[in-house]
């Protein structure tokens, strides 16, 4: 039994556009090969706005082709372990300690912590939206089985608000989640993340930590330094740690960034 760690890129996106692109060529055929619009200059104009909007989405269609091909754990790049294991590479617990994932997603983040800290614990937490349906809790905890893995655990929850005291928790992490949630202030979910770590416990925090969509990093990381943590460091990731330069830019993961250190 294999564990599906699914892709960042669901096959339905690309089967959807693809048909939208169909279906945008197809009434663009029949715009204009027929008499439906009696108006030969609005015919000709609805042809053409059919065509370019059938040439975008087909154009959308082969990028998301490659993006499916590229974070697939079954195909050559496997970009998608590549970030994983990474993260997980910063991550060690004490005997008997406990981590926490923030938006497990598949489990593949928390699986691959736990693996690495058997003698500890790992927790996932994800809200599994309608707009991941293809991601739940039963999916998680069946690849955990199929990886072998008894040390983690499972359960519902928001990274805006999580359901957990301060400073309860050894390790956390998050990959690729917070720039989906709609926030004028994600430095405020980072925060809330690490609110529930322990004095010396550790965090590694991947994400496309833009200006756009985060604000001065370089001062966030300097507040928390203020703040008493021991060591932080704001990593580029996309310099060839997890991706070229090239890669983060066709790939739209310009500014990805990962946040790691100790409290």
């Amino acid at each position: 039994m294999k564990p599906d760690y699914k892709n960042w890129m669901p096959k339905g996106m690309i089967q959807g556009t693809l048909a939208g692109t169909a279906g945008c060529l197809g009434l663009a055929a029949v715009c204009g090969g027929t008499g439906l619009i009696k108006n030969k200059k609005a015919r000709t104009a609805a042809t053409g706005a059919l065509l370019l909007s059938g040439a975008a989405a087909g154009g959308a269609a082969l990028w998301m082709e490659l993006m499916y091909r590229a974070f697939s754990y079954d195909g050559k790049r496997q970009m998608s372990r590549q970030i994983i294991e990474g993260i997980a590479n910063y991550v060690t617990l004490p005997e008997g300690g406990v981590g926490l994932d923030v938006g497990c997603g598949s489990g593949a983040l928390t699986i691959a912590c736990a693996k690495r800290n058997p003698w500890a614990r790992f927790v996932g937490v994800d809200r599994w939206g309608k707009e991941y349906a293809s991601y739940n809790k039963a999916l998680c905890e069946a690849n955990a089985k199929a990886e072998g893995v008894s040390n983690t655990e499972f359960r519902q929850g928001n990274a805006l608000k999580l359901e957990f005291a301060d400073e309860c928790f050894d390790a956390v992490t998050s990959n690729y989640v917070y720039h989906n949630i709609p926030s004028r202030d994600r430095q405020a979910i980072l925060l809330e993340t690490l609110r529930v770590l322990k004095k010396g416990g550790c965090f590694a925090i991947h994400d496309i930590m833009s200006e756009a969509r985060y604000g001065d990093m370089a001062a966030f990381a300097e507040k928390l330094r203020r703040m008493g943590y021991e060591k932080v460091e704001l990593i580029d990731t996309t310099n060839g740690m997890f991706m070229s330069p090239a890669e983060a830019k066709w790939m739209a993961l310009s500014g990805s960034a990962l946040l790691v250190g100790k409290k």
